[in-house]
């Protein structure tokens, strides 16, 4: 573990400095304890689930990479969950997709329920976690003409409102039995690889299917609705049902969550810039925070420009209770944990270096038209010493500052990932 002492030293004299810009850094590391970031379970075994032994193949989604050391078994992702959760400040929440249901025995995905993630919930119950929910419409026989919700043929377009459904009542019973609303996330793959001639079709089927699905009014104590777009897919280069444009009007009209995904628009779009304009509509809203490198590869989230603008849209907003904030990258090319605790530490940093920002003192010089001071102020606060505070708030957590959290998964690996063959 790092030198307490000199740390504690190195945070008072950031305090000092942060206090003359008029920053309480005690009060913002306070309110960074109370977000929950929902850390996505499918970074742990390259998003295989436990539907069969093979796990999942097809279906516009791929994690690159063989590192070796992947959780095979639903007590092996949970320990490595633990084992990262251990290095990471807070008190975070689990994101699980459906394929992560423990059946014992073939239980299609239309007829899953509650009871076959009671492992999951009690799991989180035990390590006072919150836990968010997906429905897996991808990987499957019945997915893999690309086309789902808006399939042409009904009795597919059925079993897949059935699957919408039942994901939806065991996020109600995982809402309920954890006391927290569980945020339940539908994105879909539908889409052609080529240029479509009738574009209108699909978009009307999915309507239908979607209002299918949320007919039945859940209290929003135990479930919020969210529905997911993107720009593009694997084989749905040219057309996605699905669009930011439908999605975002569906979720208006139906008063849900939209999630915005930083993969999922085109690579000169940024989702930080987004944020107000949706907030505006909505009540409340979902991210999924990611890297996008050329196209959605769900690269490990770092400490980018964008991930900081992100933070900052959401604190500047007074919008903490509003957004959502999960993570979905998986990256098979490095250690599974580390990439858990790299990705969530830095969402984690860049909320608190937003949080450290004289916000006040910025409103007044933008409200006086003193464009110069606001951005002087701007660039200046970016060489103060957030890093100190960060590593102080490490240590008032209990978890590892610095880099010495690496040296516990370095640890980890020889002793428990290695032993998997």
């Amino acid at each position: 573990m790092s030198d307490s002492r000199r740390i504690k030293k190195a945070y008072e004299v950031a305090q000092q400095y942060y206090a003359e810009l008029g920053v309480d850094t005690e009060q913002a590391m306070e309110k960074l304890s109370k977000i929950a970031v929902s850390i996505h379970c499918w970074q742990g075994d390259d998003v295989g689930g436990f539907e069969s032994a093979e796990g999942l193949s097809g279906g516009g989604i791929m994690a690159t990479g063989a590192y070796p050391g992947k959780a095979r078994t639903p007590n092996e992702l949970r320990a490595d969950l633990e084992k990262a959760m251990s290095l990471i400040p807070g008190k975070h929440r689990l994101n699980l997709h459906a394929i992560y249901a423990e059946t014992k025995g073939k239980v299609e995905r239309n007829e899953l329920r509650p009871e076959h993630f009671s492992t999951w919930i009690d799991w989180a119950k035990t390590n006072g976690l919150g836990m968010d929910f997906n429905p897996t419409f991808f990987s499957h026989p019945k997915a893999a003409s690309g086309f789902t919700l808006a399939n042409t043929d009904r009795g597919i377009r059925k079993f897949w409102v059935e699957h919408g459904i039942a994901c939806r009542k065991i996020g109600e019973a995982i809402g309920k039995k954890l006391g927290t609303p569980c945020v339940t996330n539908v994105w879909i793959p539908d889409g052609y690889k080529d240029i479509p001639v009738d574009r209108k079709g699909p978009r009307e089927r999915l309507k239908k299917s979607l209002d299918e699905i949320f007919a039945e009014k859940i209290n929003r104590k135990y479930l919020l609705d969210s529905v997911e777009s993107k720009l593009f897919g694997i084989g749905s280069e040219s057309y996605v049902v699905g669009s930011h444009e439908f999605y975002l009007g569906y979720a208006v009209q139906n008063n849900i969550l939209i999630c915005l995904d930083a993969g999922h628009f085109h690579p000169t779009e940024v989702i930080s810039d987004k944020i107000s304009s949706v907030l505006t509509f909505l009540d409340q809203i979902l991210l999924h925070v990611s890297r996008g490198v050329r196209w959605d590869s769900d690269h490990v989230v770092t400490l980018s420009d964008e991930l900081r603008a992100i933070a900052e849209e959401i604190v500047r907003g007074d919008y903490l209770k509003r957004v959502h904030i999960g993570l979905d990258f998986f990256d098979a090319s490095i250690n599974r944990v580390a990439a858990w605790v790299i990705g969530t530490r830095c969402m984690i940093k860049a909320l608190l270096i937003a949080m450290l920002e004289p916000i006040e003192k910025l409103r007044v010089m933008e409200a006086s038209s003193d464009y110069t001071s606001r951005l002087a102020t701007l660039e200046e606060i970016k060489t103060l010493p957030f890093g100190a505070v960060w590593d102080y708030y490490c240590i008032k957590h209990n978890v590892p500052a610095e880099s010495d959290w690496l040296k516990e998964v370095r640890n980890y690996e020889a002793k428990v990932t290695n032993q998997r063959i």
